[in-house]
């Protein structure tokens, strides 16, 4: 691989940006495609999909054969709530593949006891969410019924474009949600991003069953076929990069 692209691809994964690293099995020769700009490419039908499934491999092209390399930041997923759901809602994440963060400045519940094997920040989303580089690759949820705490957090996460929001609460509850962010000048469109009531609807009732309509809600916007389209931007695929 040539320095060039080798200091772009490194750029581009420290950015926590997608890529794909082209290569011609017979002239072995390398071109470096970023996510960005899947939609002008050739390619961009194959690219899409292998951004969205995350698994490297040989493919056609009219070139020729050619193996593409695939490079996707690890997923996160990011809470707000140090609550009962979340201490199932965690180690499910984490068995999937995610990097886990709860944030909740309650240090009551937000306590390494409570969550032994969770990265957890005891502060303010204001101060806790900018550090952690919350991105597309991200699924965001906020479990902790308090207005302080769950929407600065969810106009964060609506910011920075998680490719899944979801929020605790009945829908009476989101519809004073939803005047709520509606005065701070969030719109129609970015509202109706956010699953609300969260979950897939599999009558649970227990946290622990909450959490599992949870991640299988998560789980099913990540395989959505919608956003492998060529003109659209994938959904991240639940892969870590090959090295």
């Amino acid at each position: 691989m040539k320095l060039n692209l080798l200091s772009t691809l490194n750029a581009e994964r420290a950015a926590r940006r997608a890529a794909i690293v082209i290569t011609n099995v017979a002239s072995g020769k390398s071109r470096l495609v970023k996510a960005a700009d899947v939609a002008k490419d050739p390619l961009r039908a194959i690219l899409a999909e292998r951004l969205r499934t995350g698994k490297s491999g040989m493919a056609d092209s009219p070139d020729g054969r050619v193996f593409l390399t695939v490079y996707v930041p690890a997923p996160q997923l990011v809470i707000t709530g140090a609550v009962h759901i979340s201490q199932t809602l965690a180690p499910i994440g984490k068995l999937l593949g995610y990097d886990v963060t709860i944030v909740d400045p309650r240090t009551a519940f937000a306590s390494i006891e409570r969550f032994p094997d969770v990265k957890v920040i005891a502060e303010w989303p204001d101060k806790a969410l900018p550090p952690l580089g919350i991105d597309h690759y991200t699924a965001f949820v906020a479990l902790t019924h308090d207005p302080k705490i769950d929407d600065p957090a969810l106009t964060h996460a609506l910011a920075r474009d998680c490719f899944y929001i979801g929020a605790l609460g009945s829908k009476k509850t989101h519809g004073r949600r939803v005047a709520r962010l509606k005065e701070q000048g969030l719109s129609d469109a970015d509202i109706a991003r956010i699953h609300a009531p969260i979950g897939l609807d599999i009558g649970a009732v227990s946290p622990a069953e909450i959490a599992v309509a949870i991640m299988a809600e998560i789980t099913a916007r990540l395989r959505e076929e919608g956003e492998a389209d060529a003109g659209s931007a994938p959904a991240p695929a639940i892969a870590r990069a090959a090295s």
